[in-house]
């Protein structure tokens, strides 16, 4: 009995990450981590490391036809404009001067950034550790552990990046 139980939860958390990157379940986990309509977007790729201890790394991309989702981040208060700020352009691509690198920390297998390089779009970062009424931004980067969603809308190509990071 101790064996099937043990058997069906393996089964189950190897099916999580499946799911999570299905369709119709990343339009739908976007939507509402993000707090737009990405219904609409096909999406193109998913990577998700996240295990049963809910440590892991998710990137996944939505190609969009048609001005809605651009037309929903343009008018939400919570979405910026480019450039990015230094926090995020050090989680998402890393910075590097004569005497030390920091990141890339939303990374694939290999180490390489998960989203290519942006030069026109939107960003919004969601920390979702920092305690209400506590200050967020250049704080992420001096703590033992991250969790956040961060989304990257290229206009250039109508792509919507979505990452989450949980350590």
């Amino acid at each position: 009995m101790k064996k099937s139980i043990a058997f069906l939860l393996t089964v189950l958390l190897l099916l999580i990450p499946l799911a999570a990157c299905s369709a119709s379940g990343t339009q739908a986990v976007v939507s509402k981590a993000l707090g737009i309509d990405a219904e609409s977007g096909s999406l193109a790729s998913c990577y998700d490391t996240h295990s049963g201890n809910g440590d892991g790394t998710t990137c996944a991309v939505l190609h969009f036809h048609g001005n809605g989702v651009l037309r929903e981040i343009q008018a939400s208060p919570e979405w910026k404009a480019f450039p990015l700020d230094p926090t995020v352009r050090t989680l998402v691509y890393g910075v590097e001067d004569a005497s030390s690198k920091t990141g890339p920390f939303l990374t694939d297998e290999n180490g390489e950034p998960c989203v290519p390089e942006i030069r026109n779009g939107y960003y919004r970062l969601i920390d979702r550790q920092a305690a209400a009424g506590k200050a967020t931004g250049p704080d992420i980067l001096n703590r033992g552990s991250f969790n956040f969603t961060l989304g990257l809308y290229d206009t250039d190509t109508d792509t919507l990046y979505f990452c989450e990071l949980d350590t």
